[in-house]
């Protein structure tokens, strides 16, 4: 199980990885961050960039902040990071 920290920037103009900041990934989203939409838009996104079913993912940490820790089964933080481009 693997661990990758987020800072997530809601109601950009498209979904997408945006590098680094801090010891963050930062990731954009096109969804508004109401009623947990900007949640389900984050792990939706992240499935499909890494291939991993979304069943694999929770939101551990930040479930309401722009910085959140996720957690995915079967995959180990290091890879995380790499496929992210961390």
């Amino acid at each position: 199980m693997g661990r990758v920290s987020l800072k997530v920037a809601p109601n950009a103009s498209r979904s997408e990885l945006a590098g680094k900041h801090g010891d963050a990934i930062k990731v954009r989203l096109a969804a508004p961050p109401v009623d947990g939409k900007a949640n389900a838009a984050l792990i939706l996104f992240l499935s499909e960039e890494l291939g991993i079913p979304r069943s694999a993912f929770r939101v551990v940490s930040g479930e309401t902040s722009r910085l959140k820790l996720v957690e995915v089964d079967g995959v180990d933080s290091a890879v995380l990071l790499q496929k992210l481009g961390g």
